[in-house]
């Protein structure tokens, strides 16, 4: 076994607590089946959000997805001017076996931040 990371990220349309948490639970879920992720092998998730983003922490959405044993930290990411809006991103750290591929998830606009990534898109 070995420790992974994965990136992810989603936007959504407006600062509202229920499009956070849907989009947070949509990058999530599919960030878990990508990568056949069980939350036992979870080590810990660290979200950021972009600055116009504060009605709701992500946190939340992996809570209600059953994520309760699994540490979980909000940031805000750094407000580059003229980088995306309204973007959550987050880092998965886990353990899987040492030939596992990490297939990292962008959604929505975020597409567009790791174009490079294949297995994100």
């Amino acid at each position: 076994m070995r420790l992974f990371a994965l990136r992810g990220a989603n936007t959504v349309q407006e600062n509202e607590a229920e499009a956070i948490l849907s989009a947070t639970d949509a990058l999530m879920r599919e960030l878990m089946e990508r990568n056949q992720l069980e939350a036992e092998a979870m080590v810990s998730c660290i979200f950021t959000v972009t600055d116009d983003l504060d009605a709701e922490f992500p946190a939340v959405a992996a809570r209600r997805m059953g994520l309760n044993r699994v540490p979980l930290m909000c940031a805000r990411e750094i407000p580059v001017p003229g980088s995306l809006p309204r973007v959550i991103r987050v880092m998965v750290h886990y353990y899987a076996d040492d030939d596992h591929e990490a297939r990292h998830v962008y959604l929505g606009e975020a597409r567009s931040l790791r174009a490079d990534i294949e297995s994100a898109q």
